[in-house]
């Protein structure tokens, strides 16, 4: 919850990247109710949707990221990565506050490869502390070309904040992969290398693709990682971290 502290007062937040599966169920259905239960049970601040229809015709041209904002009380934002199926197709931010300021950046992508965005928001918490949290979705295909230079850029992009910046999303990768260590260059992710929890896919997981990471590495404090579990709402599995900021050294 924001405003929660610790016994320093540091300000706690609470970030979950879940990817949505462009409202569709595991069922093959489409339930919004559903994929908003798992996120108002997380009880989230910010939260990372992948895979976000805006008015298509598969997703009965809802404005999935507003619809969700709407059942689960938190600000919505949507930024667009290409146009689809009559409508368009990319990020959503949810968040429990108010934007400074927002930007939707676009990754390098192969021509003959769908294009892939990084959606930001400046936002100010309760403590007064300013934010920026970010979420993404990098290519899926096996070879890992265009993953690799879209974690470059958002390297490249991100690491210039000045502010401390959270970043969470589909990475499409395991740890130990090419892209995920270059984007360890710059930012700390928040699994435990010596019990990786998989996140995909939601009915077995077997594999962890879904990430929530921070820079600066000395202004963050990993409290608590849980992996939720839903075998319906989507093929992912939601990916929840508590985060405490740190006072500037």
């Amino acid at each position: 919850m924001i405003g929660q502290t610790n016994a320093a007062h540091n300000p706690v937040v609470r970030v979950l990247t879940f990817n949505i599966l462009h409202g569709a169920t595991t069922k093959g259905d489409f339930n919004l109710d559903v994929l908003a239960k798992v996120i108002q049970d997380a009880k989230p601040d910010f939260v990372a949707l992948q895979e976000v229809d805006f008015m298509t015709n598969r997703a009965k041209k809802y404005d999935l990221v507003t619809e969700l904002g709407w059942r689960t009380k938190l600000v919505p934002l949507f930024g667009k990565a290409m146009s689809y199926d009559d409508g368009e197709y990319g990020e959503g931010i949810l968040s429990k506050h108010t934007f400074i300021n927002t930007r939707n950046v676009a990754l390098p992508h192969s021509p003959q490869n769908e294009p892939r965005a990084a959606l930001e928001v400046i936002t100010m918490l309760p403590s007064g502390d300013t934010i920026a949290f970010v979420g993404t979705h990098l290519d899926h295909l096996k070879d890992a070309t265009d993953r690799i230079a879209q974690t470059k850029h958002v390297n490249t992009t991100f690491s210039q904040n000045r502010y401390p910046t959270i970043l969470a999303g589909d990475l499409n990768d395991v740890p130990g992969s090419i892209p995920i260590s270059i984007l360890e260059e710059v930012w700390n992710a928040s699994y435990d290398e010596n019990n990786i929890a998989p996140t995909y896919p939601s009915d077995h997981p077997a594999k962890k693709i879904d990430y929530v990471m921070f820079l600066p590495k000395d202004r963050w404090k990993i409290l608590e990682t849980k992996v939720i579990q839903d075998t319906v709402a989507s093929d992912h599995c939601a990916y929840l971290v508590t985060l405490e900021l740190l006072d500037k050294k």
